[in-house]
């Protein structure tokens, strides 16, 4: 077993995994014993997860790196229902098929952190026994021990209730389908540990108290904090979109780029998170400043892309970045002319990176502008302060040909 100091539940807790857990005793207890069957659904609603999903997917490599065996479970059956936990409006209905060619693509990036040979580790779909369920038997074996009132006492269908839309019966079954998901886990792998973000804390709680219900052995639930950057935006989300762990749809070079940004901040707790780095390690680079801080950003952007993309990714993505940098120069404009908006092909001409408009116009048409390392394709845009990332804003001219807008 790979710990790095104590037990592994206590690494969970120091490096910031430990939001809440069904018994703050008995669960270090159980995960000190030896190995323990633990699990973490995904629902694959799109085919790549997002950066926002290394949380999950850390602690399990840390647990399993612990000798713990993980169940990663993709829901192939409970994505057809919706999970309304954390969402303001019902989920758009997925075909059978999508969700399983989106499953196929979230095991290639589950495998690039955890063995999952069916061993130590195994990948299950639970579509395999929810899409099966005799509904009438459903509602008799299992659904009779959920009380209604209980139910909407959960935030997550209570913040629904209290708005226009509503909650639909089909989401309001998804906490017996959750629940029933770790009872089949339990019965057949041994399943006695669940873990997901603290938004699931309702469905993790339903799950235990089923298994306990039905006179099931020991059963334990652990969430971790749902993770904002200083600057309060959600983890993994830019203004230009979702940053994704397929390199298809966010290239290991902008994967790189945005872990460099990171806010001063958030360095040590991101380097606690996201690498397995020794904490001592840690909180020596999160306490550097000016230059040697960014020297930790650095690391902090090479490891996580690493252990994502790869050590040669991680190494080009690295050796690009400081090409970019060389390459960079810069304006400061007023921060209420910014406020107004102004129009891309204006400030592509203004920031010298286009000789006139025309030239812009052809460059924005040709696919070579780039807005925070997305694609710019609309002539008619109009840049504003919306667009800022880490408090600046990056356009790009061609492959090297590099401009930062910094407001004043």
């Amino acid at each position: 077993m790979n710990r790095e100091n104590g037990t592994i539940f206590e690494t969970l807790a120091e490096r910031g995994f430990v939001k809440q857990c069904t018994d703050a005793e008995a669960l270090p207890s159980q995960l000190a014993k030896g190995p323990l069957t633990f699990y973490c659904g995904f629902d694959p609603t799109a085919e790549s997860l997002h950066c926002g999903s290394l949380v999950p997917i850390m602690a399990m490599a840390h647990l399993q790196r612990a000798g713990h065996r993980p169940l990663a479970i993709i829901g192939g059956g409970t994505t057809m229902v919706g999970d309304p936990s954390g969402k303001t409006e019902m989920r758009a209905m997925l075909t059978r098929e999508v969700i399983r060619q989106n499953g196929v693509g979230i095991l290639a990036q589950l495998r690039r952190y955890l063995d999952l040979d069916g061993e130590k580790g195994c990948f299950l779909d639970n579509a395999d026994w929810l899409l099966e369920l005799r509904y009438i038997d459903f509602l008799r074996d299992i659904g009779r021990y959920f009380r209604v009132n209980e139910m909407l006492r959960a935030e997550s269908y209570r913040a629904r209730m209290e708005r226009e839309e509503g909650l639909s019966f089909i989401e309001f079954n998804y906490q017996l389908l959750q629940a029933y998901d770790f009872l089949r886990l339990h019965q057949d792998h041994g399943c006695t540990l669940q873990i997901g973000g603290d938004d699931q804390w309702g469905n993790i709680l339903a799950g235990t108290d089923l298994i306990r219900r039905l006179g099931g052995g020991p059963a334990f639930g652990l969430t971790f904090p749902l993770l904002t950057t200083a600057t309060g935006a959600k983890m993994g989300k830019t203004a230009s979109g979702a940053v994704w762990l397929d390199p298809q749809r966010t290239s290991p070079v902008d994967f790189y780029q945005y872990w460099r940004n990171t806010d001063d901040r958030d360095v040590e707790r991101f380097l606690a998170y996201f690498t397995f780095l020794p904490m001592d390690q840690v909180r020596e680079m999160g306490r550097r400043e000016g230059a040697a801080l960014n020297e930790s950003k650095e690391c902090l952007a090479f490891e996580v892309t690493k252990l994502c993309h790869g050590e040669s990714a991680a190494t080009l993505a690295r050796d690009t970045a400081k090409e970019v940098k060389g390459s960079l120069s810069e304006t400061a404009l007023p921060l209420d002319r910014l406020r107004q908006g102004i129009g891309l092909l204006d400030l592509l001409v203004e920031t010298g990176l286009c000789a006139t408009k025309s030239d812009a116009r052809r460059l924005v048409q040709q696919g070579g502008a780039r807005l925070n390392g997305a694609p710019a394709t609309d002539i008619q845009a109009t840049i504003d302060e919306g667009h800022l990332e880490d408090g600046v804003i990056l356009l790009q001219a061609g492959k090297k040909k590099f401009h930062k807008i910094r407001p004043q």
